[in-house]
């Protein structure tokens, strides 16, 4: 199994070789190519997370819960303003042709059909089922976030993958806490 650094590297390869590197002056005109597959990989993964959290208005029974729930939905929607802000003034697409960057590792995402099951739950049950859920999610946020940070141009881009790094870190101590109770 490849380490976190050697998936890195791996992934770094891969990008060189695909031909998605591009030249300084093309990185200045549409933007660099790791911040674009950054912020075009993190839009889906946001929306996915909003739709989980959005089942908590109506189905969580704990009230931490539900306002971790919203703060979740509210920073995520706000972030993925921003994020389509900046490949709009790219001139880059908001998502990448499909399979794009499948050499690089692909999309990390939580199982689709996660939201359907989500659905289908209410009060403790949902509450156990969407912590668990969103704490993989998250993670997974974290992860790229962390693959931004050490490996963007833009330091703006680098400065949200800084704080998606630090806002999903606490948010999945506290989903930990709210397991460890419930």
């Amino acid at each position: 199994m490849a380490t976190p650094l050697m998936r890195f590297f791996l992934l770094v390869l891969a990008f060189m070789v695909s031909g998605c590197a591009s030249t300084q002056s093309d990185a200045v005109l549409r933007g660099d190519p790791l911040d674009v597959m950054f912020l075009q990989m993190m839009l889906p993964h946001h929306q996915q997370g909003v739709e989980m959290v959005a089942l908590a208005k109506d189905r969580a029974q704990d009230e931490e819960l539900r306002m971790l729930a919203a703060a979740i939905e509210k920073t995520q929607v706000t972030e993925a303003d921003t994020m389509r802000t900046w490949l709009t003034s790219w001139g880059e697409p908001l998502t990448a042709p499909p399979d794009a960057h499948a050499g690089h590792g692909g999309m990390r995402e939580s199982d689709p059909k996660e939201i359907e099951r989500l659905s289908a739950l209410r009060g403790a049950e949902f509450d156990q089922r969407l912590a668990n859920v969103m704490i993989a999610h998250q993670d997974d946020a974290v992860q790229m976030a962390r693959w931004e940070t050490g490996s963007g141009a833009s330091q703006e881009v680098k400065d949200l993958a800084d704080r998606i790094d630090k806002s999903r870190t606490a948010q999945i101590s506290m989903m930990k806490k709210f397991l460890d109770r419930a």
